[in-house]
């Protein structure tokens, strides 16, 4: 018999998260999937074309039913964006009630908002069906860092919804192995965590050095940043490290090539310009991911970011899996687990959040490098991916929890 997954993101398709893989994963290995979702409106903020309050509610995707419930749009506030994730709950609650959705299981890919997951815990607890929660940021730690939020009853408000879903599904999937460590010790028991990361879609693979329209062939070391770009990434100290580098008499010009959208962006053009380094920057609009294994191959290094912070040393973002299925050099400002990965690998050079001085050193170190030094940092970077993040068996072990 055709085993039935609920899915509950927030985030979906057109909007780009690898919830959208999965799903379409599953429906070739013979699941049926439902997913409850809202209209799509990220990161602009604002909902897509062709998608409204009465347009395209309900929607068929690579063989998957879409529901998409209600929910306010996330503005260019924090006000909008409290209410956006408030409505997805309110929305939520009203469909749970209302649903003659049957699942079998209830899978739910937490990015922030961990309210989100309310809906489908209420679900399953409602249907008496095992609740499986991924969980790629951690609450309330992400909260306090993102938001600055540090008003100990609201954080302690929100850690105890955070305890109520975590206590309440059957099992918690997370994608870095410090995850579990931090989820523990909220009392929850560790035989229930599972680690499961990230893989990155088949469109992301090795191309081989090549060219594209968005960025000039005229021999600059290319590197490259593809993504949201929100204040989590850190992205400031681009700007600092280019100051750096103007200064010093380098082997060939560097560009910073940014690929994406997100709230930080106009903020990080203005900081170009007063840092006087636009001539540094190549700002491309956000593009379909599967545009982006084409313009990783175009550059030279991949550049990883996030700012200073516990909870980050504990982060693996999905970019990093997506780079090195690419099979290219990484340069990372990040520490911890990231930084982990890509030493192990032999897949680049890492330096400390907010260091531009350590940072503008190993971009040196990189232009030093030759040609074929570059293409075996790529080849690391590729092997560690495949030994480590294969999609079939990352998607094979899942199978077992569907049994």
């Amino acid at each position: 018999m055709q085993k039935h997954i609920l899915v509950i993101s927030q985030y979906f398709y057109p909007e780009q998260f690898r919830i959208n893989d999965i799903c379409s994963e599953w429906v070739k290995r013979g699941y049926k999937v439902t997913v409850v979702t809202g209209i799509p409106n990220y990161p602009h903020g604002k909902y897509y074309k062709g998608y409204g309050l009465t347009k395209k509610r309900k929607e068929v995707y690579n063989g998957m039913d879409i529901i998409r419930i209600p929910l306010i749009p996330r503005g260019n506030n924090s006000i909008m964006l409290a209410m956006n994730y408030f409505s997805f709950v309110a929305s939520g609650f009203i469909w749970k009630n209302f649903t003659k959705v049957k699942a079998d299981y209830v899978f739910i890919f937490e990015v922030s908002p961990m309210t989100q997951a309310l809906p489908g815990v209420w679900y399953s607890k409602k249907k008496k069906i095992p609740c499986y929660l991924y969980v790629q940021d951690l609450w309330p730690e992400n909260v306090e860092i993102i938001t600055g939020i540090s008003n100990r009853k609201i954080i302690g408000a929100i850690g105890k919804m955070v305890d109520y879903i975590y206590h309440r599904c059957t099992n918690v999937f997370t994608t870095s192995k410090s995850f579990i460590t931090a989820i523990e010790v909220r009392g929850v028991p560790k035989d229930k965590i599972k680690y499961w990361p990230q893989y990155a879609e088949d469109y992301y693979y090795p191309m081989g050095k090549t060219s594209v329209s968005e960025i000039p062939n005229d021999g600059a070391f290319n590197i490259t940043f593809a993504g949201n770009i929100g204040a989590a990434q850190g992205l400031d100290i681009l700007p600092k490290t280019a100051r750096v580098l103007k200064n010093k008499e380098l082997k060939r010009k560097v560009r910073f090539n940014i690929v994406g959208d997100g709230r930080y962006k106009e903020t990080l053009i203005n900081l170009v310009s007063d840092y006087n380094v636009s001539e540094m920057f190549n700002f491309i609009p956000k593009q379909p991911s599967t545009r982006i294994p084409e313009i990783i191959a175009a550059s030279d290094a991949a550049f990883l970011c996030l700012i200073k912070s516990p909870l980050f040393e504990k982060t693996i973002p999905a970019k990093l899996q997506s780079y090195m299925a690419c099979g290219i050099a990484i340069l990372a400002s990040a520490e911890g687990e990231s930084q982990n990965i890509i030493t192990e690998a032999n897949a680049g050079l890492c330096s400390s959040p907010g260091d531009e001085i350590e940072l503008s050193k190993n971009i040196m170190l990189m232009l030093e490098k030759t040609s074929n030094e570059l293409i075996q940092l790529g080849k690391n970077s590729c092997n560690y991916y495949n030994n480590n993040f294969s999609k079939i068996e990352l998607l094979n072990e899942m199978d077992y929890y569907f049994d």
